[in-house]
């Protein structure tokens, strides 16, 4: 509107440009209302995006620019350790970015040990958590945010099995990442409903 006021093409393409930037920044920080899928004894993927490497089972998940970056609890319990480690900034799908920012939280659930490392990407420079150890969090519910391309590492409990492969498109609270051995689920990695 000003920029036609005062007829200034250098205002209306900065105003264009601001707007434009205000749409991507809503867009990008959305964080859509879900409902924690299947059993309760199902581990379920802390984040959205694409698992780019399982190793020591260990899925890793890469949130790229175009996926939720809102984290979530893969299961209920208490937070028993969180560890925030200093680091560079190389890319979150490489495998040297064990050299990145990370920050570890270990959730104790009714199964055992569930291991989450958030980790920064090359534009990140803060990853957010919402807890703290002692604290309580439920399956499914939000427990932190990493901005822009980041990784997300998880490993569950002794006496389960990651059902998910490398390539494989995950979200949070919804996909299924690992199941316990005495469990009799599919290895879809989805849930009917979901």
């Amino acid at each position: 509107m000003a920029a036609y006021l005062l007829n200034s093409s250098l205002l209306a393409k900065e105003s264009a440009l601001v707007f434009i930037l205000d749409i991507f920044f809503i867009w990008f920080f959305r964080d859509p209302e879900r409902t924690a899928q299947g059993p309760e004894d199902v581990i379920l993927s802390p984040a959205d995006g694409k698992v780019v490497d399982i190793r020591d089972n260990t899925a890793c998940i890469f949130m790229n620019i175009h996926n939720v970056h809102v984290n979530r609890a893969p299961v209920s319990g208490k937070i028993v350790k969180m560890k925030h480690k200093d680091g560079g900034y190389l890319p979150a799908f490489f495998k040297d970015s064990h050299r990145n920012e990370r920050n570890l939280v270990c959730i104790e659930s009714d199964y055992g040990l569930v291991r989450i490392v958030q980790i920064a990407g090359t534009v990140t420079r803060r990853i957010d958590t919402y807890f703290n150890v002692g604290d309580r969090v439920v399956r499914g519910e939000r427990i932190g945010m990493i901005r822009f391309g980041s990784r997300v590492d998880i490993t569950p409990p002794n006496g389960y099995t990651l059902i998910v492969n490398k390539g494989d498109r995950v979200k949070a609270a919804i996909s299924a990442i690992a199941i316990r051995n005495t469990t009799g689920q599919n290895d879809s990695g989805h849930y009917a409903g979901g």
